[in-house]
């Protein structure tokens, strides 16, 4: 295989919109790295937004509050429009923010209170419009940090006035890939692989595009260097705590061995497996077989001395 040695340029800057042109590439890596990047890009990269909202005034989305002009359905659907970005090196589940605001004219996502870990992203989109003085609009909405897509569906809530709304976690727009071709000294059949980008202004588009290849770069690492298997980690974590717990008494061992054991202050499992042979061996009344039997105990419990 030869040397990579194709470059990466942001070609075009305009707002929440770049394009990229990574080449040369050998003859048909534009289409494999470009599809991989583009379905990365729309459904890996992590994002914070709306996932529930409580009205003061009202029990449910399907209703009015006095001196909003549009109805709550509405509403939340503007609130889903709020983007949120997450200042660097924050992390977090969910978050509350607070939206109280006295009419006459327009609320604005600008208008939100949040908390320090993010900023709202597009301060001038209108959420509701208030008629006159006495209008009022107050709401404490919650806002989740998540990938991809959540409906309402899957995160129902029994508590009477919390509206569920579906979540859209991705802070990138729509991606669009080309590849043309491109002249290496004599050579004509390397590839250029174009790739139009738009955020939603949450996150510079060179770092979703960063951040795409780096998701990449870990899932292939594990074809060609595996970690061990996360399903045996775990059934060995569940198993390992139950057997530590368990007293000597409950093991299968002679009444003579559990005695000299207990005597000396070995009570657990646990006890035995940090004990080693050699510890073991200088308890009175515990001779050589006896610690081969503790050890055959151990080791069908999964937790052998090493």
């Amino acid at each position: 295989m030869k040397d990579l040695t194709f470059t990466i340029e942001e070609k075009k800057v305009d707002g929440a919109y770049s394009q990229f042109e990574i080449s040369p590439l050998e003859a048909g890596f534009g289409h494999t790295l470009g599809t991989s990047l583009r379905r990365v890009l729309l459904t890996a990269l992590p994002g914070a937004a709306v996932t529930d909202v409580v009205f003061n005034g009202a029990n449910h989305q399907f209703t009015t509050l006095p001196g909003v002009k549009e109805d709550l359905v509405e509403v939340v659907l503007n609130l889903k429009k709020v983007r949120f970005s997450v200042k660097s090196g924050e992390s977090f589940e969910s978050v509350k923010v607070v939206l109280e605001k006295i009419g006459p004219g327009e609320v604005r996502a600008g208008d939100l209170e949040v908390p320090a870990q993010i900023e709202v992203a597009n301060k001038d989109l209108v959420i509701a419009s208030l008629s006159d003085k006495k209008s009022r609009l107050k709401a404490q909405i919650t806002v989740s940090f998540g990938v991809g897509y959540s409906p309402s569906e899957e995160r129902p809530s029994d508590v009477l006035g919390v509206i569920v709304t579906d979540a859209l976690f991705s802070p990138i727009k729509k991606v669009n890939i080309a590849v043309d071709d491109v002249r290496v000294g004599r050579e004509t059949n390397y590839d250029k692989l174009i790739l139009d980008v738009w955020t939603d202004g949450t996150i510079p588009a060179k770092m979703a595009l960063s951040q795409s290849a780096k998701i990449l770069a870990s899932y292939f690492k594990q074809v060609y260097q595996p970690n061990n298997h996360p399903e045996e980690e775990g059934e060995k974590k569940t198993k390992e705590p139950a057997a530590m717990k368990e007293s000597v008494a409950e093991t299968k061992l002679p009444t003579r061995t559990v005695n000299a054991l207990e005597k000396a202050g070995y009570k657990t499992i646990a006890d035995l497996a940090k004990a080693g042979p050699k510890e073991l061996a200088q308890v009175k009344n515990l001779g050589k077989k006896s610690v081969e039997l503790v050890e055959k105990v151990l080791n069908k419990k999964g937790v052998g001395w090493s």
